[in-house]
């Protein structure tokens, strides 16, 4: 199982950097709108809508996706204007930090057409938008805030192992300990502080200076454990389903959800910050 999860990853990282910093933001929006379509039917299945449902859930995203990158009203170039960020990545960011923490506190249901429909499209579209305006500003943004997660994962399995007692959330992933999660916290932090180092370089809106440190690490840590959030929403999600993966598409790794999970709650924020501390070139 080791050595499959690890051939996969290898082969799907040059994918990523070729997408990243090779393809322009629109062509990038294309090829994570297909990304996003696999993950799409994944919740869809998860979520257990009937198939007129699915339909409806995965058509329209993609077309709120083509509209987003091709009709002149949106003003999609390298980017979206402000307000259209604020209000896709906002929305999401607002679900990420408001709702689903008590959702997974409260394991509240997540099947059925009414929420998961809405959330789905919220979660979905949200984390499609703040990937490609990350990648509109620099590919090297999208791996620095996606770094905030793989660090953050990386992380708590090693302090979790090593430390790990308390439970964090023993009946929907019974593997996660509090433990992980402040090695989690300490790694990313650790992490923030060394990439402040590389700000002025990649067009810091302000100066370097305390408060600008101090909330950069805040925002890290927030996202950091936003995106714990967001892989126990996606378990909570298999849980009341009762399957171990969200798919079999990505041998040894499960599902699309299963690997982006993490990200689509963390990337809103992240494009979110990249909006109040980064200048746009």
């Amino acid at each position: 199982m080791l050595s499959t999860r690890i051939l996969t990853a290898l082969a799907l990282v040059p994918l990523v950097l070729a997408a990243l910093f090779l393809l322009p933001p629109r062509g990038l929006g294309i090829a994570l709108l297909v990304v996003t379509f696999i993950a799409a039917r994944e919740w869809s299945q998860l979520a257990a809508f009937p198939v007129a449902t699915q339909r409806l859930f995965i058509g329209g995203i993609l077309v709120a996706g083509i509209a987003l990158l091709a009709l002149p009203a949106f003003g999609f170039d390298r980017g979206w204007p402000t307000a259209v960020v604020l209000a896709g990545c906002g929305l999401s960011g607002l679900f990420w930090l408001l709702v689903a923490p008590a959702w997974v506190t409260q394991r509240w249901p997540t099947s059925g057409r009414g929420p998961m429909f809405v959330v789905g499209w919220i979660v979905l579209l949200g984390g499609w938008m703040a990937l490609v305006e990350l990648q509109a500003r620099s590919p090297w943004l999208v791996l620095a805030a996606m770094a905030i997660v793989w660090i953050a994962d990386t992380a708590a399995y090693f302090a979790g192992r090593a430390f790990g007692r308390t439970k964090l959330a023993p009946a929907i992933s019974p593997g996660k300990t509090w433990e992980g999660v402040y090695g989690a916290l300490a790694a990313v932090a650790l992490y923030a502080l060394l990439l402040l180092t590389l700000a002025p370089p990649t067009g810091l809106a302000s100066a370097l200076d305390a408060p600008v440190i101090v909330a950069s690490i805040a925002c890290a840590l927030l996202i950091t454990g936003i995106s714990v959030i967001g892989d126990l929403f996606e378990s909570l999600m298999k849980r009341h389903a009762g399957v171990k993966d969200s798919g079999n598409l990505l041998p040894g790794h499960g599902g699309v959800l299963d690997r982006i999970d993490a990200l689509l709650a963390a990337m809103p924020l992240a494009a979110l910050a990249a909006h109040v501390f980064m200048a746009k070139a």
